[in-house]
């Protein structure tokens, strides 16, 4: 095998600075120089310039016959185009001039145009504005892709994130501005409670008595049961028959009181506000009155615990303005419309009626009495502190040749859009999918629902589902379905723990018994999960009273339970013959 040598040449040396010797130095260098190879350029450069490309051997000319001549000055790049020059047999360059027409057809890359994207007008509009651009090389190309989908990762993120943080924020600031009673500032805070001590709390109280069964229930209807979303039935509006009073103006409590037989009276709404406490979002407040040895547990007027909470525990903010029909108030009044009007609705229409012992305490006489019984029970909290509760029952059915007692309520669809799920579609098929999204939304109502049911020892409860007719008209309603629970089953389905709820009640009832007499508030923190308990004066809230006119016949003087049951001077007897009887 023959081996061709290759001659590398004489290299100057120029100790004067880079590049070659100028051609006025010494005649060796001279004539080293003229060795060099012809027509080959030399860009001159300085040590702190950065380095580029020396030969950009990808570049693709769009027009080659419009190329400047090779070495001409008005060709930019001509320094750096070795087309002229190609690699002859001895791997060394040689002048190619003679070959001219065969140099022109040479080509080291590809000249075929680069694959079309699949996106044409993005590709067109980039190739418009890079058609004079040297392309980027891959690594850059990646790199800055990479840069992209990390800017775009990252903004989504941060709309997400500040989505979320918006929802909690409105929600936050519409509870904020929505306590259900105004603090003033003569009031002293005593007491701050957080939720997360009543979780710990657990307390078993012994089987209650049975101490009086006042008023009448009329039986309920069976038909109501087998209504289906295809069957649906239109609700009907009735008068308004319900007749509820607060606990210090009910007179069989007041009875029972001056006959001492217990030490903390109640009802069964207020016990279930304070026994779900950790469950609810909303504001409201309980006034908490000491007289003597008792305490007396009493809601004001125009409290929320008159109307009934929708989507309290749901994640959707409402609307917050108060006149908007899907606003918390607008939907809480129309609630309490419903379960008014379903309750009489579901009884049978034959006019019987089962009375009990007594009738309905504080009932105008030749008025017309609702389906209503409130039995009046009484636990054992310890050796010496009893408390009497009255609790509420609705009608009555036979059930196993047995007659039973009924809780009567109604859960109310506004729009599928807020609540996630079209009752008119699921309710039928997947009952126990909107069972529990009730529970996510409406937590806190079904609960106080069921601790009233298990206060009153209701054999079955009766939830009726009621849906608008339009999801903008809030005046009619049609029932879609009525299902029914045993309480117990039910309190165990929503983890409802009966321990806990005691524990509860008797926390708050021994630390106010430590208080002195007069006239408290508790009120749940509008934006925190916690209650506080203010000391008020004895004349506070007097003005609800007054603002309602009365009928002619108990417009006799201005309510002085306030005055007299805050200051303890007087007795229970000389306060009950002060205070006008039947008063709302």
């Amino acid at each position: 095998m023959v081996f061709e040598t290759f001659e590398v040449g004489t290299v100057p040396f120029n100790s004067d600075g880079w590049g070659p010797p100028d051609a006025s130095e010494t005649s060796s260098t001279s004539v080293a120089a003229a060795n060099l190879l012809p027509n080959v350029p030399l860009a001159s450069f300085s040590r702190s310039e950065k380095l580029g490309r020396v030969a950009d051997w990808t570049r693709a000319l769009s027009n080659p016959s419009a190329r400047p001549p090779t070495g001409s000055k008005s060709d930019p790049s001509a320094i750096f185009d070795f087309s002229a020059f190609a690699v002859d047999e001895g791997f060394g360059l040689a002048n190619s001039a003679g070959n001219a027409d065969e140099d022109a057809a040479f080509r080291l890359v590809d000249g075929k145009p680069p694959p079309r994207p699949k996106f044409g007008p993005k590709w067109r509009f980039n190739q418009y504005h890079n058609r004079n651009q040297l392309p980027q090389r891959r690594d850059e190309e990646v790199e800055a892709k990479k840069r992209e989908a990390e800017k775009d990762r990252a903004r989504r993120d941060r709309h997400y994130n500040m989505n979320r943080n918006n929802i909690h924020q409105q929600r936050r600031e519409a509870a904020a501005f929505k306590s259900s009673v105004d603090i003033q500032p003569e009031w002293n805070m005593l007491e701050q409670i957080p939720f997360s001590s009543f979780s710990k709390l657990s307390f078993t109280v012994q089987e209650p008595e049975d101490l009086l069964l006042c008023g009448g229930l009329e039986c309920y209807d069976r038909t109501f049961d087998r209504i289906t979303p295809k069957a649906e039935r239109r609700l009907e509006r009735f008068k308004n028959r319900s007749f509820k009073v607060t606990t210090s103006d009910d007179l069989v409590i007041r009875r029972l009181a001056k006959e001492d037989k217990a030490t903390v009276f109640a009802t069964d709404a207020i016990l279930a506000a304070l026994m779900c406490a950790p469950r609810s979002v909303y504001s409201w407040d309980l006034v908490i009155q000491r007289v003597g040895n008792k305490l007396f547990f009493d809601k004001r007027d125009g409290s929320p615990l008159d109307l009934l909470s929708v989507h309290e525990t749901s994640q959707e903010p409402l609307p917050e303005g108060k006149d908007d029909i899907n606003s918390a108030h607008s939907l809480g009044v129309e609630a309490a419309f419903i379960n008014q009007n379903f309750a009489q609705q579901v009884l049978v229409k034959n006019g019987k009626r089962e009375t009990f012992d007594e009738p309905i305490p504080n009932a105008n006489e030749g008025e017309e009495n609702a389906s209503i019984a409130y039995r009046y029970r009484r636990w054992k909290l310890d050796d010496s502190m009893y408390l009497v509760a009255r609790c509420e029952l609705q009608s009555t059915v036979e059930l196993n040749n047995q007659k039973s007692f009924l809780t009567l309520n109604a859960l109310n669809e506004f729009d599928p859009k807020y609540s996630g799920v079209d009752w008119r579609q699921k309710l039928e098929t997947q009952r126990g999918a909107v069972l529990a999204n009730e529970l996510k939304n409406n937590g806190n109502k079904l609960a106080k629902w069921t601790a009233q049911a298990l206060l009153a020892n209701a054999d079955m409860m009766k939830i009726g589902f009621v849906s608008r007719v339009h999801p903008r008209d809030h005046f009619n309603h049609v029932i879609l379905s009525v299902l029914g629970y045993k309480p117990k089953d039910f309190a165990g389905q929503i983890n409802l723990n009966t321990s806990n709820m005691w524990g509860i009640v008797k926390s708050i009832v021994d630390l106010c018994m430590k208080l002195s007499e007069g006239k408290y508030v508790l009120v749940k923190d509008p934006s925190k999960p916690q209650v506080r308990i203010y000391e008020v004066p004895a004349d506070a809230f007097e003005n609800d009273y007054v603002e309602e006119p009365l009928p002619e016949d108990e417009q006799v003087q201005p309510p002085e339970e306030n005055n007299t049951e805050g200051g303890g001077a007087e007795t229970n007897e000389t306060a009950e013959d002060k205070k006008p009887e039947g008063q709302a």
